[in-house]
């Protein structure tokens, strides 16, 4: 079994930072993607960022140029540095990593922009 557990979340005003992290546990040695989604209250869940195993990027457009995922492979670990964040950032991030005909879920930090 595989654990992803995320840490970093918590309130911050508009135009602050915040840096996500997620730990993987458990059985799997590597994953070919790992990635950071987030639910708003009301809307769906979205993808936010993503990153291959060889350190390919993808961005949500409402988030480039403001937020960097990386990742530690020996580690099994990835990153969200946010930046300049929004109140339309608010929501509940999860951690997701997939590795071949699998997908693993962290039960989701909160992160809340407010002044």
């Amino acid at each position: 079994q595989v654990q992803l557990v995320e840490s970093g979340g918590g309130l911050v005003q508009p135009g602050g930072s915040l840096r996500l992290s997620c730990a993987a546990s458990g059985s799997a040695s590597s994953f070919n993607v790992m990635a950071w989604h987030r639910q708003a209250p009301g809307k769906q869940r979205e993808l936010v960022a993503s990153i291959t195993s060889g350190g390919r990027t993808n961005y949500a457009d409402s988030v480039k140029g403001r937020f960097t995922i990386s990742r530690d492979n020996a580690m099994k670990s990835v990153y969200l540095q946010m930046n300049s964040l929004k109140p339309e950032d608010t929501a509940v991030y999860y951690c997701h990593a997939y590795v071949v005909g699998r997908h693993y879920w962290g039960q989701g930090t909160q992160v809340t922009v407010s002044s």
